[in-house]
């Protein structure tokens, strides 16, 4: 496929992923390929390659071996200069400019003499991320196209996409004046009802403004902070309403519940005293669904019978809280189940070990429904400190469930395309579930997915709560915690969950690594996990 952006070198892309990584810089003419598989070893070090045997034509290979050259020679040069400079001045810290580097000005121009070979590979990887992330988009909106039978409404679909990712180069840029022009035009065209991508782009264009509106001369997006544990603590009726329907219309939430439920039984198997804490609360959700199915399972179960569950709540949303454990004790009650409840009044930052009450010869799991992406932050300090406080309980299981895409790379723009494609897929499940003009799939994109759009495009520091990060990425942080993988094994019975909920379809159920990831038209959406000290 050629691409039609304008940092790509126009010709197809056709290899194989563990054989060689495209990495994407700003200049024009450069795509160049690396010799490491994993995109996580790369760095500054990494030696790059341009013999690709017959997957191009002659001329596609004087392309790559020019770029090959052209990088080779700008790292060296500049690495050159910079030996030189550490020589010269060891103990003064000088802006190096690196403008051979083509490297946007966002990205900044003052690099320190010490932090230099990390802000190259940092930027390799943010670029390479942007290039995986631009293809996918150009992939959804040509799918897009096809739907849509091209002719006159495929041209306004990619006219539309490309209107998009320049104005976020332009808000990335704070070009406001350019930004603004290309705002305007975008809300003409990005429609609440019109085709997927129309109502997706709708969404981010309230993001653009809301950013480009926060921009200041020289610090960038502003605000001030206020303590929240996720999007929803400062929800309004129509953003929880919008919740309400996106756990009784998609299948994302109920998923996760039903996953974590069947690890909590499990782990609860032949166990009479229970307990479990539960972070955030799946974000406040009213009734408590999930652990409704966790106690009906408990009464059912075959053999010892439980003689108490305890349940821990953990949020600052205090009062929405104790309604949900009075309901859930009357229930508990009617299935013969001994029931306690009690609150922990904390953000997770701040949450301690001895803040939750763990009896004698109790069994103790703990639950997270897309909630630890909340407390990643720029550095890994903050939840580092939440998974030692959580490996301090010493659960039997930790169980989470998380959003499965890459939402927290380092800059703006690779954030913006990579949550384009996911966001995309959602809106286009959502055009398989509902008609076009159904108020309730209008109230879940405006009210409740626009919220999280906003909030990974326009918010910056601690006001940017929705940091989605891949499995992968998950499953690095949790083993330097000192948490180990519990596989998964139910892939039958969750493909029969899909089918006894008659879940639309073209949504998939896979098995990664022992994690299970629902994914629509194989498009991971959410992957549960579960994790042993």
């Amino acid at each position: 496929m050629s691409s039609n952006y304008p940092n790509s070198c126009g010709f197809k892309r056709e290899f194989n992923s563990d054989e060689i990584s495209p990495i994407m810089v700003q200049d024009p003419s450069c795509i160049i390929f690396y010799s490491c598989p994993n995109l996580s070893d790369l760095d500054d070090t990494t030696t790059p390659f341009y013999t690709v045997k017959d997957r191009f034509s002659p001329e596609e290979k004087r392309i790559l071996e020019n770029t090959f050259i052209h990088w080779s020679h700008t790292i060296s040069s500049s690495l050159d200069e910079i030996s030189q400079t550490k020589r010269l001045r060891r103990t003064t810290s000088i802006p190096i400019s690196l403008e051979n580097l083509s490297i946007n000005p966002i990205y900044g121009s003052n690099y320190n003499k010490n932090s230099i070979q990390t802000h190259i590979r940092d930027h390799i990887k943010s670029c390479s991320q942007m290039y995986r992330a631009a293809e996918a988009v150009e992939e959804a909106a040509q799918d897009m196209i096809n739907s849509e039978g091209g002719g006159e409404d495929g041209c306004d679909g990619m006219r539309l996409v490309q209107l998009l990712i320049s104005c976020a180069e332009a808000v990335a840029c704070r070009d406001k004046s350019h930004a603004s022009i290309l705002l305007s035009e975008l809300k003409s065209s990005a429609l609440v009802f019109g085709t997927a991508f129309q109502r997706v782009a709708s969404c981010y264009v309230q993001g653009l403004s809301e950013r480009l509106s926060l921009i200041q001369p020289c610090f960038g997006p502003v605000a001030v902070a206020q303590p929240m544990m996720n999007i929803m603590d400062a929800a309004s009726e129509k953003m929880e309403e919008a919740f309400r329907l996106v756990y009784e219309i998609c299948p994302h939430i109920r998923f996760g519940h039903f996953v974590a439920n069947s690890a909590i039984v499990e782990a609860f198997e032949g166990e009479s005293l229970v307990h479990v804490v539960d972070l955030g609360m799946s974000l406040g959700l009213s009734h408590g669904h999930q652990w409704r199915g966790l106690i009906q399972s408990l009464a059912n179960r075959s053999g010892a019978c439980v003689r108490r569950l305890r349940i821990t709540a953990v949020g600052l949303c205090i009062g929405r809280f104790r309604i949900i454990g009075d309901e859930l004790s009357v229930y508990a009650n009617s299935m013969g189940i001994n029931f306690e409840f009690s609150v922990v009044q904390k953000n997770l930052e701040n949450l301690k070990p001895e803040d939750v009450i763990k009896e004698d010869n109790e069994v103790l799991v703990v639950n997270s429904i897309l909630q630890l992406h909340c407390v990643v932050k720029e550095s890994r300090g903050a939840l580092n400190s939440v998974l030692q406080m959580i490996h301090g309980l010493s659960p039997k299981v930790l169980v989470m469930v998380e959003q499965d895409s890459s939402h927290n790379g380092p800059f703006f723009l690779g954030r913006f395309m990579e949550s384009l494609h996911y966001y995309s897929a959602i809106f286009d499940s959502l055009d398989a579930m509902l008609p076009k003009y159904d108020t309730k799939r209008a109230k879940m994109e405006q009210f409740y997915f626009a919220e999280e759009i906003k909030n990974i495009v326009s918010c910056e520091g601690p006001l940017r709560m929705e940091r989605h990060e891949r499995v992968d990425q998950w499953r690095r942080r949790m083993s330097r915690a000192g948490f180990q993988g519990s596989p998964i094994k139910m892939v039958a019975q969750a493909k029969q969950w899909l089918v006894k909920n008659k879940v639309c379809d073209g949504y998939t159920v896979v098995e990664e690594k022992g994690c299970l990831v629902l994914g629509w038209k194989s498009k991971p959406i959410v992957a549960a996990s579960c994790w042993k000290c």
